[in-house]
């Protein structure tokens, strides 16, 4: 590791800490004894998505961020909220497996994720998403997440029965 500060490439380590998505590392230069730090990561396979059209591109956390803050414009949604989602996506995208991911899964998952985080917001992407011709198609989405909502809340209040040991 050559110090950012002489260019040495004499450093040790004082300090090594797990963060979020790798190591962080606190190094003091044996040279000219300036401290500075340094994150290793993992390196990950390029994914690239498949669009509509067949054609590619690398994906791009910030651009799928980007695309839930929009849905989330105007609404009472923490951005910490919306990065974790983000992180949660490219965790299940990478744990797929494979080198290449259809954008239309990425889109199942971020509906997926913005419907637990806020309902409107996952309306107002799911509308650009799937493309909805006409108020029908919409009113029948916000049935569907409507029904969602009922039957989680009904498994929330349902009670525990106890269980009989002999």
């Amino acid at each position: 590791m050559k110090c950012p500060f002489c260019g040495t490439s004499d450093a040790r380590v004082i300090d090594t800490r797990e963060v979020n998505d790798g190591i962080r590392r606190r190094r003091e230069c044996q040279e000219c004894k300036q401290r500075f730090t340094t994150y290793e990561r993992i390196a990950t396979v390029k994914l690239l998505v498949v669009k509509r059209d067949e054609s590619r591109e690398r994906f791009d956390r910030d651009k799928l961020l980007s695309s839930m803050q929009v849905a989330c414009s105007k609404r009472p949604v923490a951005a910490d909220a919306l990065v974790e989602a983000a992180r949660e996506i490219e965790a299940e995208l990478y744990a797929m497996g494979g080198n290449e991911v259809k954008s239309l899964a990425i889109g199942e998952l971020v509906m997926k994720h913005l419907r637990l985080v806020d309902g409107v917001a996952y309306v107002r992407f799911a509308s650009v998403y799937r493309r909805f011709a006409d108020v029908e198609m919409m009113a029948e989405e916000i049935e569907a997440l409507q029904e969602l909502e009922r039957r989680r809340l009904e498994l929330e209040n349902q009670m525990e029965l106890p269980l009989e040991t002999n």
